[in-house]
Order: structure tokens, then sequence, then C-alpha cells
């Protein structure tokens, strides 16, 4: 009994953990095991009774945190931008722009994987499209199939890190940070691991060749009676596209000097896109025919997700609009573009809503179950065993950082990242708070961390998700007529398996540059300590304008 006394909080959480792998449900193993060892504790006299008082209080307060109306708009945009075909234009297009280079198809895989990231935020939506889309073309033209299926589950958890992710926005509000400020510290490293995906591609591209042949002739379309593909029109449009840009963009700073880093990237990226969307119009409705049909087909399809990432992101990024706004406005920017494209229904619309309220519902009830277990484990003071238990840890803040980063990689075989950031951020978030760590870095890096969870084998939900579209028997392509073979679950647990490390790699880049992530407060203003005086021109019981008291200020 006194063992039992004396180690209740260790007890309580690796009984959790007991809960978790048998199968119960997150939200469910949460609440009962919080409850339950309240009660013990109790009879102990370990805790006060009056200490479960505060329950509905803090439900309460869950239920109406403003912060968290964030998931459902960017939930419902990215399920209306799903059902679309935006994943399918884009794929389209951008395959036929890279297609003709070896590895074209597998790259234009991760650029469509990081726009959609910046537009829908859902994996699901996003591994699903490039399954259902890009894997049937690659395997009809000689991809391997590892690699095929490593790329599309990778490219798909590009949602996890690049801003809107629905995991930033948890992990915000796990760490009582801000969300517009956990978005700008984690774009960088989300466009970065895009990049390193992209020069896996082409490393295999140059070693490997046959591994990521080229789309033949025949598979490349917007072609002309000349055979020529257009390229220089569009070379042509993005040049002067890009001179409106830095023409528009530097007059405008002339006016507005202190515009922040981020502000001027968004502004910079607006003014190019309108550009090129105007002359493209211009083109079209007035027959010039002076862009080649691949570079209308780009700029019609790129620049709507583009805007659509300007009206969420760049609205929040340069201070017009806070994340729940940001999200609100990207909801009904997504319904405009599934209108205008003609693809929209009633049927769809109830489709989405209802999933964005499971899903919804879904974090509210992990995010109460995950506050009763805290209310226990605090009164049981087992905050107090975590923060002893990794304060000790040899090393100082970087042995903190490794154990942090090791342990989270592992409990990710076995968790998502709503179970990880609802269960050990809050018992990680004061500990690195009280050695000085950033949040906002320490919330990036577990960002990236967890976002392993979605290819490691044998759990991976993205993995999951591409096993349900994938090929389950060999077919007969429906173009060429060549029996295909089928894509079987030990090809795509083995393809994830580079893209493991790429990540790996990138969490061991986020934590040697810390720059990466914390250049979102560069642009604060700068105060001197020593410029501040207090008391100036004022006497004990007056304040700065001569007044008796602060009331006969404003007399």
């Amino acid at each position: 009994m006194e063992f039992l006394i004396d180690n209740l909080a260790p007890i309580m959480f690796f009984n959790l953990i007991v809960f978790l792998l048998l199968g119960f449900p997150v939200a469910f193993s949460l609440a009962a095991t919080g409850v339950l060892y309240g009660l013990v504790a109790i009879e102990f006299n370990l805790m006060s009774p009056l200490l479960f008082q505060a329950l509905p209080q803090r439900i309460f307060g869950i239920v109406g945190n403003d912060t968290l109306l964030a998931v459902p708009f960017f939930t419902f945009m990215g399920l209306i931008l799903e059902r679309s075909g935006m994943a399918e234009d884009l794929l389209d297009t951008v395959g036929q722009l890279f297609g003709p280079l070896r590895g074209g198809l597998a790259i234009a895989v991760v650029f469509v994987g990081a726009l959609l990231a910046a537009t829908t935020g859902v994996v699901s939506a996003s591994v699903i499209s490039m399954g259902l889309i890009s894997l049937p073309i690659m395997l009809r033209y000689g991809y391997d199939r590892r690699l095929a299926s490593g790329v599309i589950a990778a490219s798909g958890t590009l949602s996890q890190i690049i801003p809107p992710s629905l995991v930033l926005i948890i992990l915000a509000d796990q760490l009582g940070r801000s969300i517009g400020d956990m978005y700008r510290g984690a774009m960088l490293p989300g466009l970065l691991l895009s990049g390193a995906y992209m020069a896996y591609i082409f490393l295999v591209a140059v070693v490997r060749p046959s591994r990521v042949p080229a789309l033949p002739p025949e598979a490349r379309g917007f072609v002309d009676e000349r055979g020529r593909r257009g390229l220089r029109s569009l070379a042509i449009l993005i040049a002067i596209a890009a001179a409106a840009a830095y023409w528009g963009s530097d007059h405008y700073f002339r006016a507005h000097t202190e515009v922040p880093v981020d502000e001027r990237v968004v502004i910079v990226l607006l003014i190019w896109g309108l550009a090129a969307l105007v002359m493209a119009l211009v083109n079209k409705f007035l027959r010039l025919k002076l862009l080649s049909p691949l570079a209308e087909r780009v700029v019609f399809v790129m620049i709507p997700p583009l805007a659509l990432i300007f009206l969420v992101l760049g609205t929040i990024f340069i201070g017009v609009a806070t994340p729940t706004e940001g999200g609100a406005m990207g909801a009904v920017g997504a319904l405009v573009m599934a209108v205008s494209r003609g693809r929209f229904t009633m049927k769809q619309l109830r489709q989405a809503m209802e999933s964005t309220a499971r899903l919804s519902c879904f974090v509210i009830f992990i995010l109460v179950g995950s506050t009763i277990f805290s209310l226990s484990f605090r009164g049981i003071n087992g905050d107090i065993w975590v923060e002893q238990l990794l304060l000790h840890v040899p090393g100082g803040e970087l042995g903190f950082l490794v154990v942090v980063s090791v342990m989270t990689f592992f409990l990710a075989f076995f968790l998502d990242f709503f179970e990880l950031a609802f269960i050990i951020v809050p018992l990680l978030g004061p500990v690195a708070e009280k050695m000085g760590i950033d949040l906002i870095w320490f919330g990036v890096l577990l960002a990236v961390n967890m976002q392993t969870s979605f290819i490691h084998p044998p759990f991976g939900f993205a993995l999951f998700y591409l096993r349900s579209v994938a090929p389950k028997e060999d077919y007969h392509d429906r173009v060429t007529g060549a029996l295909i073979p089928k894509v079987t679950t030990a090809q795509i647990y083995w393809g994830s398996i580079p893209f493991i490390v790429i990540q790996i790699l990138m969490v061991a880049t986020v934590l040697a540059f810390p720059g990466l992530v914390t250049h979102y407060k560069s642009d604060a203003p700068k105060v001197d300590p020593a410029s501040i005086t207090f008391g100036q021109d004022s006497v004990y019981g007056q304040d700065g304008y001569g007044a008796s008291d602060a009331g006969a200020a404003f007399q």
C-alpha cells in the first residue's frame, strides 16, 4: 500500500498507456483513468474532493474556447476542396509540367501535396486523392511500387506541418501560445521538408533512373501541331508577372517602410499571382493566342489555390485576421471555388458538414478526457514527478529535447498525433517552459516528430489510407491495356522507410538550427531596457498627468 501511495502518478500514467494499447477509445480512456485515480487519491487523502468541483468550469472553458473554432472551419474547407476536384486538376496539370523529366511525376506529387497541405490541412483527403489519381499513372509508366507508395503517403502527411495544420492548432492551444506564431514558425520547416522529399527523388533519378522513368511522348499533353509544349510562353509569363510583382511591391514598401518579412513575402506573391491571372484572362477573352495551352492551364489551375492560401494564411500573417477568422474566410472561399467549378452539390455539402461535425466532436471529447486526466494527475503531483524526471536528464536542455524526441518517435508507433498532443504535450510543455525553451520551437519540433506517426509501419494512418485505394489485385490498365501487378502491403510499408529517415533528419535539423522556427519573432519591435524610465515628471500620489489619482486624469 505504501508503494502504491508513493508511486501513484507513474502507475496512473502507465495504466493509461495500457488502456490505449488494448484499444479502448482515447477520450474514454483518459476520462476513466482520471476519475478512477482521482477517487483512489481522495481515498488515500492525497487529493481534496473539492478539486473535482473545478471540472465543470474547465469543461465549459473548453467548449467556449474561441481558438478551437478554427478546427471545424479548416476541416470543412479541406473536405469541400477535396470534393471539388481541385486535387485532380492540380495533379494532372503539374504532372504534365514535370512529367517529361525523370522522377517528374513523383516531384509533382510532392508539389501538389504541399499545395493541398496549405489549403486542406487534412491528411486523409490528400493521401486518398493522390492515391486514386497519381498511383495508377505512376504504375502505368513503370515507377517502382515502393517509391510511388512512399512518396504519396509522405506527401499527404505534409498537411500536419504546413499551415493551416490541425495539429498546429491543437499544439498552440495545449502550449498556451498564439496559433499565428505557431503557423509562422512551422512554415519554413514544412517547406524544407517538401524540398527534402524532392531532393531524394532527384537523387533516385540520378542513381536509379529506371525506378522513376519520364513520361513517354505519347502521354504528354498540351502539345501544339509543331510538337512544342509551350514552356517558353510560360517562362515569359512568369518573368513578366515577377517584374510586375517587383515593381508593385517596391512601390508599396516605399510607402510602408516598417513591413515584417512574412508580410513582404505575402504581398509579393499576391501581386505576382494577380498579374499572371490578369494576363491569362486578357489573353483568353481577347483571343490573343500569346500563351500556350499549357501556360493557360497552369495559371487557371494554380492561381485559385494560391489565392485561397493568401485568403487564409496571408491574412493571418499580415495581421488582418485571426486564425479563426482566417479559417472562416477559407471555408467560404472553398465553397466559392467549388461552385465556380460546377462540381458542388447539396449532397457534397451535407457529407462535408457531417464529417466536420464528427471530427470536431472527436477533438472536443479527447480534450475533455485530457482535462479530466490532467486534473487528477496534477492533483496527485504527477506534474512534479514528470518535471523531476526530465529535469535530471543528463545533458540539460539538449538532453531533455533528445529524450523527448526519441520518446515521441517511439510513441508514434502506437498513438496518432491527436493522442500524442493531448497526452504528452500538457506534461512536457511546463517542463520545457521552466527550462527556458521557446514553446513555439518546442511545438514545431514535436509536430515534425509526430508527423512520422502517419507513415510508421505498422499503424501509420497514411499507409492505411493508401492501402484502401491501392490496387489489391492485378488489373488491366484502361489506357495501355497492359497487365499491372498489384501493390502489396509490404511494398507500401517498405516505401515509407526512406521518408521516415528524411523526417528524422528534419527533426535533427530543427533541433540543431532553432532559427528555422524562431524567425517568427525576429520582426518584433526591439526595446532597449535602458531607455525605459518610470515615474518621470510625476510625484508620489500623482499620475503622469499630474492628477491625484487615476480617475482624476479622465475628469
